[in-house]
């Protein structure tokens, strides 16, 4: 039995490690990502793009690429397919980028075929599999523990040779508020990826899509593209922060500037609503809003709230806390009580 390697917290704290490395800075790590989006959608050409890109090290929309051979297996297509593609998307391409249409399983020796391909090829940065149902084998096990070990052997080998490798999967036609839950096949699939993304567009006809990042190296991102010429371009990117504060109510923010002349508030919610002169925001809406929000975006914005109800009225008390960070445990910390009756 081969013992545990372990590491103590000390060792961790204080050594420097190497920190994941980005084949499309910022955007795609090394390790496994899994790239989903419903059938025909354009991910095909999405991913030709990518390979393109690092192939050449030339920047993916704004983001550099880390230069190095690039295959990818198109499983679905054929060489003529691939040719045409080419010829719509550029009018050169690198010889460090490699093209498969058949492969072995993962069960009959794909991992193989991948390590001879490295020995050949041993500055690969991108290694782009397309799809992963064509590398799969039909199992009558338990779902889970099927996505879980097909994928596994991938995120191994991509761990092994510090490279990225992206799966391209499809989506279940289904509604749900959260995009990587229709991502098809068991949580082992997207729990075992270091990044997932899904490509998605609100309308089939539309020319527009929204791509959606997540991971574990990966800040949550939202990508607005075009698909234009045959070439998805970029026409919009949120990172987290932004995506964020815009989930933040607007009133919320004219709050802020309300209070910035004052040291301190306190009355009804219906006397703030209209010392504020705000006359669509309903009043019941805006206690819940503050109630939400005190402890992250006020306190942020150095905005103490407190708020209390008894038999004769609500009331609320702001107060501004200049320079004072503050704790959301303290945020309430010397702003008296005073009753009022709600109207």
């Amino acid at each position: 039995m081969q013992k545990l390697q372990t590491v103590n917290a000390d060792t961790l704290l204080y050594e420097p490690l190497e920190k994941p490395s980005f084949v499309v800075d910022g955007l795609i790590p090394t390790g496994l990502i899994l790239f989903c989006g419903s059938q025909k959608i354009g991910k095909s050409w999405l991913m030709l793009k990518l390979c393109l890109c690092v192939s050449q090290g030339i920047p993916l929309w704004d983001m550099p690429t880390q230069e190095g051979d690039v295959l990818y297996l198109c499983l679905e297509d054929t060489f003529c397919r691939i040719q045409d593609r080419l010829f719509r998307l550029t009018d050169e391409a690198s010889g460090r980028l490699h093209f498969a249409v058949a492969s072995d399983k993962l069960s009959d020796g794909l991992i193989v075929q991948l390590e001879d391909y490295l020995k050949e090829y041993p500055d690969s940065r991108l290694i782009v599999i397309d799809t992963l149902q064509k590398v799969r084998t039909a199992s009558k096990d338990n779902a889970y523990a099927s996505d879980y070990g097909d994928i596994s052997l991938i995120k191994d080998f991509a761990d092994r040779h510090s490279l990225a490798v992206i799966v391209v999967h499809h989506i279940r036609k289904q509604n749900d508020s959260d995009v990587f839950n229709k991502v098809s096949g068991t949580t082992g699939l997207t729990g075992s990826a270091d990044a997932t993304f899904v490509l998605e567009k609100e309308k089939r006809a539309s020319d527009a899509a929204k791509l959606y990042v997540t991971g574990r190296d990966t800040p949550y991102q939202e990508f607005t593209l075009r698909f234009r010429d045959c070439s998805w371009e970029l026409v919009e990117r949120k990172e987290q922060e932004q995506l964020a504060e815009e989930s933040i109510p607007d009133v919320l923010f004219r709050l802020v500037d309300f209070m910035q002349d004052k040291e301190e508030w306190s009355g009804t919610v219906t006397e703030l609503l209209a010392a504020m002169g705000e006359t669509e925001t309903v009043s019941t809406v805006i206690t819940k809003w503050l109630n939400e929000y005190h402890t992250t975006f006020l306190n942020e914005k150095h905005i103490s709230y407190q708020y209390s109800r008894k038999k004769d009225g609500r009331q609320i008390a702001l107060a501004r806390r200049e320079g004072d960070s503050g704790d959301s445990d303290d945020s309430n910390i010397g702003i008296p009580p005073v009753t009022v009756t709600d109207t």
